[in-house]
């Protein structure tokens, strides 16, 4: 069983969920943690896919977002390649391949749109599994840092998720 963890981050907050949910995928033999330049356009061999980003603009970043982050907030971190562009390059999937999606947002105001769901909607079009909901995780402001107790929860939701993924396979064979 092998997953993939594809993630974009400006300011690292992103990152670090992208890593929590690594360790909470522990129960899965083998799991990549990658980030949207450097991911695969293939997903061959993977079990399950997970993909989060930051909120921006209500969606998943663009280009144009990604550079006044980097412009007019100081972001450390500007990807050549968020998660929507990787996403447009993927072929579609048959059978079905697992996938859930997670985002970063800011805390307060609590703004509408999420890169999690558009990502997800994304998906889906192209065949995923795309069966569990997606998941947001808080950030105080534009830089972070997360929102206390975060990383925690992070771990768990993506324990849930192998766990349920573990357990699929177990009933099969």
């Amino acid at each position: 069983m092998r997953a993939i963890v594809v993630y974009e981050s400006l300011w690292g907050n992103t990152e670090k969920i992208a890593q929590a949910v690594g360790r909470g995928l522990d129960p899965i033999p083998s799991v990549d943690i990658v980030t949207s330049d450097a991911a695969p356009d293939s997903l061959d061999g993977y079990d399950l896919v997970v993909v989060g980003g930051p909120t921006h603009a209500f969606s998943m970043t663009r280009a144009a977002t990604r550079d006044e982050a980097a412009l007019h907030h100081s972001a450390p971190h500007n990807p050549a390649r968020g998660i929507r562009e990787w996403i447009e390059g993927l072929s579609p999937v048959t059978p079905p391949l697992r996938a859930v999606t997670f985002d970063t947002r800011v805390d307060s105001p609590r703004l509408p749109g999420s890169a999690a769901k558009a990502a997800r909607h994304e998906l889906r079009s192209l065949g995923f599994d795309v069966t569990t909901k997606p998941h947001s995780f808080r950030v105080h402001g534009y830089e972070g840092p997360l929102v206390d107790g975060e990383l925690a929860r992070a771990e768990e939701w993506a324990r849930g998720i192998a766990g349920s993924l573990v357990q699929g396979v177990t009933h099969v064979a």
